[in-house]
Formats: structure tokens, sequence, C-alpha cells
């Protein structure tokens, strides 16, 4: 949930902090007083769009900050998140979350005092909340809202099934795809696949091997300096080793190894320490005389053929050729080679491979249209018990005799796309199925089912829109849930039924309610005011938690604008009486 909420720079909110709780919190005050820029700073805080046009010209920029402490399966999604976006929870578990928004409209996020994206706040957001205002309801309003709202509702084998008709779907529209741009392409395709043959047959008749330039670069040059190579070894060889055929020419370095180990060995009674260095010099002797073997070695393969250096001449200039056109280096070209294989697989649009890609697509499109039969049975088994569950809960919010239907419709049928079987009728498949939802309204019995943007007043679509909320928190959804005037357009008996409802969804989430109605705040577990002070800004001071006698009062400025009406009070306090009777005491 939400523990708390600051926010500062927002509109007519100069600095408040709001704290919230577990349960039903409402939100009230005069109009204009600020109450709608709690909402919109909730929504700035969660990722949604900044409005520098809100942002306070005194002071420059706005800042909210909230901190939230989550439990379950919600609380290990979020953390996960937050360590993705490189932040950490507090020790105490909490995260402290923040936006920023400055007059010129550059906006900022932190999650646990850590900068990051915008969207990380809206990915927590999308777990953690769900804000009810006038705009959610016109968004129900919309066929494909409907059609979501009832996936949702389905449950979680549903959701399952949808997405892996999704996944299926979107295979079929690549390949689909795929096979006309080869058809539709073929003759740039043939000429391109020609141009890489005849690169391949190239690089194919020489047969570069990795490496092969490299190497034939040192054994040219080996080649061509063999007489000072051999030169430079025999004299190495001779001065390691001497000279075999004179062994007066001179003095070498074994010989001198020698000499000095006989002078060791011969003292090394009288001071180990020279025994050891006898030693060591032994150690020098085999090395010496080992590099001198490499040496002999070495000149014997020494090679002075020309027609070998004409060789290697021959086939480094078939390596330039290819060099030339295709990369810097051998191991380029071989990686060019490669490359160019991949892509005459892709660019291949003979009759063989249209025909197996043909087959592919109407695979996918016959297991896509079984998918979309699926997934009609299921919509159409969850809306039957959509429909009984929100017209039970309609009784309950004054509309005892109206009735919600989630009508479940076959798409009609379109050209390009998979068909699928509804009810034995054609049914034309899209991203989501081949459905359409649509919510209707029997406001009694008799009257015909109509839409409900056509069948439902302002306040019937309130009652309508909270009774799908109470619904929804029955299968689970997001911990904290924000209604912002949902119930404008209702009163009296109805305005009772919509606190309690929000009093039951309070059982099970964090509710926060901004609303004008005294008879949903009654059923507030926890009552927050917001006022403006004389300088006709929120200050900290200007949003209180009201208890008691204060909150009668604050109830009786709702019932008749008159907070120290003794009548007024008196009537305040037997609403309270009548929602703590009518819903049991949470504290």
């Amino acid at each position: 949930m939400l523990e708390e909420l600051r926010i500062t720079g927002l509109g007519v909110i100069d600095d408040a902090t709001l704290p919230l709780d577990s349960g039903l919190t409402v939100i009230t005050g005069e109009t204009g007083a600020g109450k709608t820029m709690v909402v919109a700073g909730l929504g700035l805080l969660f990722g949604g769009r900044a409005d520098a046009g809100r942002v306070r010209a005194d002071v420059g920029r706005a800042v909210i900050e909230g901190r939230l402490r989550c439990s379950g399966r919600v609380a290990k999604a979020v953390a996960a998140r937050v360590s993705e976006a490189g932040a950490e929870p507090d020790e105490d578990g909490s995260v402290l979350l923040a936006r920023s928004v400055s007059a010129e409209g550059r906006s900022r996020a932190h999650v646990g005092g850590r900068s990051v994206p915008v969207g990380v706040l809206a990915d927590i957001g999308a777990r953690v909340l769900a804000v009810h205002g006038q705009s959610d309801q016109m968004r129900l309003l919309q066929p494909a809202e409907q059609l979501a709202t009832l996936d949702r509702y389905a449950g979680a084998d549903h959701e399952k099934l949808l997405a892996h008709y999704r996944e299926v779907f979107a295979a079929w529209r690549r390949h689909d795809a795929e096979l006309a741009e080869r058809r539709a392409n073929a003759r740039e395709r043939n000429q391109r696949a020609d141009l890489l043959r005849l690169g391949l047959a190239e690089i194919g008749q020489v047969d570069p091997q990795p490496g092969e330039d490299v190497e034939l670069r040192a054994l040219a040059q080996r080649l061509e300096h063999t007489e000072g190579l051999r030169a430079a070894v025999a004299a190495a060889q001779q001065a390691l080793a001497g000279d075999a055929d004179d062994p007066t020419a001179g003095t070498d370095a074994s010989a001198l190894l020698g000499a000095a180990r006989h002078e060791l060995d011969a003292q090394a009674e009288v001071d180990e320490a020279l025994g050891e260095l006898s030693g060591r010099i032994e150690q020098a002797a085999r090395l010496v005389s080992d590099v001198a073997g490499e040496l002999a070695s070495y000149a014997a393969d020494l090679d002075a053929d020309p027609a070998r250096l004409a060789q290697v001449h021959e086939r480094r200039a078939a390596l330039r050729a290819l060099t030339r056109k295709y990369a810097e280096d051998v191991d380029g070209v071989l990686a060019w080679a490669d490359d160019a294989q991949r892509q005459l697989a892709e660019l291949d649009s003979s009759d063989e491979t249209l025909a197996a890609l043909e087959a592919e697509r109407d695979r996918l499109a016959d297991e896509v249209a079984e998918l979309a039969g699926r997934l009609a049975v299921s919509r159409r088994e969850a809306a039957q018990r959509f429909g009984v569950a929100v017209s039970g809960e309609l009784t309950g919010l004054a509309m005892p005799h109206a009735k919600v239907v989630a009508q479940v419709l076959a798409r009609p049928p379109a050209a390009g796309t998979p068909t699928a079987t509804v009810d034995g009728a054609p049914a034309g498949a899209g991203p989501d199925g081949a459905d359409e939802v649509e919510l209707q309204l029997i406001p009694h019995p008799g009257a015909p089912a109509l839409p409900v943007q056509r069948g439902a007043s302002g306040g019937e679509l309130s009652r309508v829109m909270l009774a799908v909320e109470v619904v929804f928190a029955g299968a689970g959804g997001p911990p904290t849930l924000v209604f912002d005037e949902v119930d404008a357009g209702v009163g009296g008996e109805a305005a009772v039924e919509i606190g309690r409802r929000l009093a039951m969804l309070a059982r099970r989430h964090q509710v926060l309610v901004v609303t004008h109605l005294p008879q949903v705040a009654a059923f507030a577990d926890r009552h927050l005011v917001v006022q403006k002070g004389s300088s006709g800004s929120v200050t900290t001071s200007g949003v209180r938690v009201v208890e008691d006698s204060e909150r009668a009062r604050e109830l009786a400025r709702m019932l008749a604008g008159l907070p120290n009406s003794d009548l007024g009070v008196a009537h305040a306090e037997e609403l309270l009486a009548m929602a703590r009777s009518g819903r049991g005491r949470r504290r």
C-alpha cells in the first residue's frame, strides 16, 4: 500500500503531506481546494503524462514523493523491477518513489534515491495502483477496453490461452507478410541472390583458409631474405657452439661455460655455495646447447627455392583480389561468405521455398482458427459469470432491477485474415481473437438491452463502474484503488450503497476516494480534509485528519454547508452511526 504522499508545487498545492493507511481513506474539501490535484499527483508519481501547465509558477517545479510498502506476490514483482532498474528498497522493505516536473516540462523520476526512466514508475504503478475517474468511465465505453475487461476477469487459464493465441497469431502474420514480400519482390530478390552466388563462387574457387594471408606474408619474408637469415643463424650458432670444422676458430659460449663450471667445481669442497652456482651454470650450458641445436634445424629448413617464392606471391595475389572486393583480410572474407549464405536463404524465392512458406503460413492459420474458437468458448463462459456478478452488485447499489450483460459477438470475417468458426458461423480472427465484446445494460425488466453508453445515465454509469471494480476485487487486482468522484450524479440511497461497496472493497484493498458525498465519506476508516489557506494555496497545515466531532462537522458542511449547525451535526452523527452499523468498524 501507499503509506504517505507528499506533493509540492502542483496546482493549488504549495506543500502538502497526506498520511495514508490501509482500509478506506476519503478525501473531501470545498470545490477548488485541491482534491483533484491529489489524484493528479498520484498519476504523476506512477508514470503518468507530465503537464507543465499544472506546475506552480512561483515554485517552478512540482515534486511528488510517496512511500510504497507491498507484500506477497506484488512485493516480489515490485522488488524485481526495482532491482532491474539498479535501485534497492529501504532496509524496512519499503520503496521511496519520486517524480519531479519543471515549469519547462522536463521530467525526472527516482526510485530508492536512484534516477530511473519514467517507465519504471509506470511499471510499478501497473502492479500496485488502479485509478478510476470520469475519464476511466469513458474508457470503459470503448469496445477494446470492454474486451480487455472481460479477459482480465476470465482468470489465469484464460490469460494463458490468450497469450498463446497472440504468439501464434504474430507468427502467422510474420509468415504471411514474408510470403507476400517474397512474391512481390521476387525479381529484386533473384538479382541480389545472383550477385551473392557469384561472390561465393569466386571465394570458393580460391578457397581461402582462416589466417592464411598472415601466414603467407611471414613465409614470403623468409623466402625473400633467405641468405641474410642463413648468415645470421650461422654466426649465432658459431658464437654459441663454435665451428665444428675448425676447433681453433675461437672461443664459443659453450666452451666458456664449461671452463667456468670446471673452476667452480674445483673449489666446491671449500665452499658449498660454489657448487650451487656450478649447477646453475650447467643449466645455462644446456640452454645454450638447445638453442644451438634449434638454430641448426632452422638453418636446415631455410628454403631459397625461387619456384616456391613465386607460388607464394601468386597465392597472395589471389587472396588480395578477394580482400579488395569483400573485406580487409581473409577472415573478413570468410565472414562475408557466411553472411552471404544466410542472405541467400532469406532471399530464396524458388517455387519450393514459396510452397514451404505457404504451407507453414496455412498451418499457423489453422492453429489460429482453432485457438480463436477456444477463446470464444472461454469468453462466453466468463461473460455469463461476469454479467451475473456485476448485476448482483447493482442490486446493492439501488439498481435492483438492472442487469448487465457482457455480449460476446463474432467479428465479421475479413479478407487476408484467418477465419475461425464460432457457434457454427465464420468469424474473422484478429490480434486478440475472433470476438468483440459489448457491455449492455437492461435497466428494468422488459426494457431492451442497450450498450451502457446509450442505456445508462451518468449516475448509473458510475454505479456500473463501481460494480465492475468490486467484482474485479474479488478476483485479485492491484492492492491500491483510487476513485476520483466516480459517485458524481448519484445521491440518496444509491450514495449510501456506494459508500458501503467501497468499504467492502477496503477489506481487501487500500482504497482512496475523492468525494463530495457525505454518505460515502461516512464509511471511511480515515477522513482527510483539504483546505486552502488565505493565500489561495494548500500547505501542509491545509491537509488534516478529522475525527470524532470534527469529522461530524465536516460531514455537516458536506450535507448542508453548515458545519456549525447543531441540526446538521446531529444529522452527520446519525449518518456516521448508520455507516458503522452497516459495515462493522474496522478499527
